[in-house]
Formats: structure tokens, sequence, C-alpha cells
């Protein structure tokens, strides 16, 4: 597979298993694999998966936001050579935190960061951006196994 940056979502669907509507990346920018990823997730006013808040506006849910993050650390994860033929489980999740809400129109660029790695598990720092301020922050456990195919 071609990894030349950037990556644009055809290269993505190649890379997780995941299709429309649960694939929520539709660009990476940057990549240092084991180290950082900076991905781009575009939101739309067609998305199906928005909601209501109490004034009307429609916004993207936090746990969307949250699936997105982890998306994007799973492609860096699976940048390795050894990782491409294997699934990426998420773990858990800890210490997020939703700072502001996410609209329509919003570019949210998302980045993850390698805090602790072993050969099968491994500790990420997700912060999803929107003009450069903080909409969603906190750390992800993820586990490889083997592919289902």
């Amino acid at each position: 597979m071609d990894w030349t940056l950037p990556l644009d979502y055809a290269a993505i669907e190649r890379i997780l298993p995941h299709r429309y509507p649960f694939l929520l990346v539709d660009r990476i920018t940057e990549l240092e694999v084991d180290k950082r990823i900076l991905g781009i997730k575009n939101v739309s006013l067609s998305e199906r998966y928005l909601s209501h808040e109490t004034n009307g506006s429609r916004v993207l849910p936090p746990t969307i936001l949250t699936e997105a993050v982890a998306q994007v650390g799973a492609i860096m994860i699976l940048a390795k050579p050894e990782n491409r033929q294997q699934l990426i489980y998420l773990r858990g999740i800890e210490r997020v935190r939703y700072r502001r809400p996410v609209h329509p129109g919003d570019v949210v660029e998302i980045e993850a960061v390698v805090l602790r790695l072993r050969s099968r598990m491994g500790l990420l720092k997700g912060v999803a951006r929107v003009d450069g301020k903080a909409v969603i922050d906190g750390t992800m456990t993820f586990a490889l196994g083997p592919s289902l195919t």
C-alpha cells in the first residue's frame, strides 16, 4: 500500500475496516510511525448522527468525536508494517474531557501521540481541535489482535 501523505479517504479505507457512515476520518496529513499522527474530520450538515443542543443548533455527539480520535490513533498503529494485517481493539478510554461543541462546517484536527507502546498493547493521548482550540482530549488504551479473515 502507498503511504504517501496526505492519505485520502480511499487510502484510509484500505487501512481501517470501518466504512461509511462509521469511518470518521477524512484525511491524514502528518504521520510519524510509533510517535504521532495528525488527521482531519470535516463535519457536514448531512451527517446522520448529528444531535440537537437545547438551543436547536446541531452538534457532533461527544461519543462520535471520541471514536474519530480512536480511529486516527489506530491508523498510526497500523502504519507499522508488522501490524498491517492485524485488528486494533480499543480497550479503554480515560480522562476524556469534552471542552466545547463541534458544529457542522467545523474542521476538526485530530492529533494522537504515543505515551507507551509495547508489542501488543499501548497507550495514546488524543486531542481534537477546532480553530486551534481543544474540543476533546483524553487517553486511550488499545490492544492488537489477529485479523478475523
